[in-house]
């Protein structure tokens, strides 16, 4: 069996089980075991390199951003010790991992804090299977030296039982932007998203209350830009280059590891072959020549080593890539400047890797959920609200209560000119309908939510307890852009 052939079983596996298989009887916190962890993390301030004239103090996982690479086995029980060094209490949250509340990482959930100066011992079996990530879960607010702002990101990756593979090797890749600072108003790429039909009831909605806060004499409420970016920690032409030879084949394994940013990633004279979005194989992989990811998105993709040269893996916008959001691609026996070369306008749309006869199981509930911008309405930072309701940061009262074992419907209306990548805990999601078109297949734990448009996900409320569902652009968050589901 070739790995196409193995991707296309495990994704009509997943759905036929539900969306996915790990419920909340096989993946559980164990009882705090004696001995050696098999990982342990420290959370404290380091100075991180990401150039040798560029050196930033920053909050990190064991003195380095990215953290370690976690691997993990699939239905093997792990154990991590986590130390917080600092004088804050910390949570660390397991990205895309189907785990009970207690270990999950949010507190808005229940899970305890990782003390200051203390630590927690971590024990769990690990799932589903592929790309995961770590990473803190602590409100920000105005701090832009806190949450993920940091350098608290780190890659997870889950060995599956049976993994017959399809490439040579793996690169794992972590975005990430330094030295934040807040601005008035400014655009965020969004033209590349697709279908891109705008809902004209939600834009006149979003249009008119910006327009009315404007003539009120509010400015634009806050947002937030970089001038530091790094792969792996490492500016542009400051890092160990990515070493290939002609004819390998590579799975590159990207993360966006961003606090607020969407990313994009090219490769000139290369295609990407997509096998997995959020580490879940996708129904129909396809060859694209550019990766875009939301905030926390995760994609897999192997890349066919065809191009000799030595090349720039980078960052679309100019500005970005030029400050550092990219690597170097060195072939054997290949010298000279790495090379960028923009490529062609593309469209990402998710349905490219769906099932090719969109159908999407009837759901036993549907939630209609509304989010908009109150434009400057809380100390000049911009208000979220779902359903009219922001998040109550001291009440945390849930908004939806579920039934465990029903399948729900989440109807998202976006409101806002903003994309939203979002965020359900402990569950993932199967994207059922763009823009009013259907898709199906599409296995996922974020997915962005163009501007003025509506998106349907389906998932199987199998985790009891609370689960927390937000945008995972942490300016957002911070400032109401969250809810709690039940499930009893």
């Amino acid at each position: 069996m070739n790995r196409r052939d193995f991707l296309k079983l495990g994704s009509a596996a997943a759905l036929t089980a539900g969306l996915a298989p790990w419920s909340d009887a096989a993946a559980f916190a164990l009882s705090a075991p004696e001995g050696k962890a098999d990982y342990t993390l420290r959370i404290a301030r380091s100075l991180i390199e990401l150039s040798p004239e560029h050196v930033v103090s920053t909050v990190a996982y064991n003195g380095q951003c990215p953290g370690p690479l976690i691997r993990l086995q699939e239905g093997r029980r792990v154990v991590v010790d986590v130390f917080n060094d600092t004088d804050t209490p910390e949570q660390l949250h397991w990205h895309g991992q189907t785990l009970p509340v207690d270990v999950d990482g949010a507190a808005e959930e229940g899970t305890p804090y990782i003390p200051a100066r203390g630590m927690r011992r971590l024990a769990f079996t690990p799932g589903p299977p592929g790309l995961r990530f770590y990473h803190t879960h602590v409100v920000a607010r105005d701090d832009l030296t806190r949450g993920q702002y940091s350098g608290q990101v780190g890659a997870v990756y889950i060995e599956p039982r049976h993994e017959p593979g399809d490439y040579d090797r793996e690169v794992f890749l972590v975005l990430k932007e330094f030295d934040a600072y807040f601005s008035k108003g400014g655009d965020m790429a969004a033209d590349f998203l697709q279908p891109s039909a705008r809902d004209r009831s939600l834009e006149e909605r979003g249009e008119s209350a910006m327009k009315a806060s404007l003539a009120g004499g509010a400015p634009h409420g806050y947002e937030v830009g970089y001038q530091a970016f790094a792969i792996n920690g490492r500016m542009l032409g400051h890092g160990e280059p990515v070493r290939v030879k002609q004819g390998e084949r590579v799975m590159f394994h990207v993360v966006n590891g961003s606090a607020t940013e969407l990313r994009s990633l090219a490769l000139p004279g290369h295609v990407f072959k997509v096998v997995a979005l959020d580490g879940n194989p996708v129904p129909h992989p396809s060859e694209v020549p550019v990766l875009w990811l939301g905030t926390a998105e995760r994609i897999s993709a192997i890349v066919e080593m065809k191009h000799p040269g030595v090349w720039i893996m980078g960052d679309l916008a100019d500005d970005d890539r030029e400050h550092g959001m990219g690597i170097v691609i060195e072939y054997a026996g290949q010298h000279g400047k790495p090379r960028w070369e923009k490529p062609a306008p593309f469209a990402w749309d998710y349905r490219r890797f769906a099932m090719p006869a969109p159908h999407a199981a009837d759901p036993d509930e549907v939630i209609e959920m509304t989010f908009a911008k109150r434009n400057a309405a809380i100390g000049g930072f911009n208000r979220w609200t779902i359903n009219g309701t922001a998040f109550d940061m001291k009440a945390m009262k849930p908004m939806f209560q579920l039934r465990h074992g029903r399948r729900y419907r989440l109807r998202m209306h976006n409101a806002s000119d903003d994309i939203h990548p979002m965020h359900l805990h402990r569950h993932s999601f199967e994207i059922t309908s763009i823009a009013g078109q259907p898709t199906a297949g599409i296995i996922k734990d974020v997915a962005m939510l163009g501007g003025y448009q509506s998106t349907e996900v389906d998932f199987i409320a199998d985790q009891r307890g609370l689960s927390l569902f937000h945008c995972h652009m942490q300016l957002h968050m911070d400032y109401g852009f969250m809810c709690l589901f039940d499930c009893a």
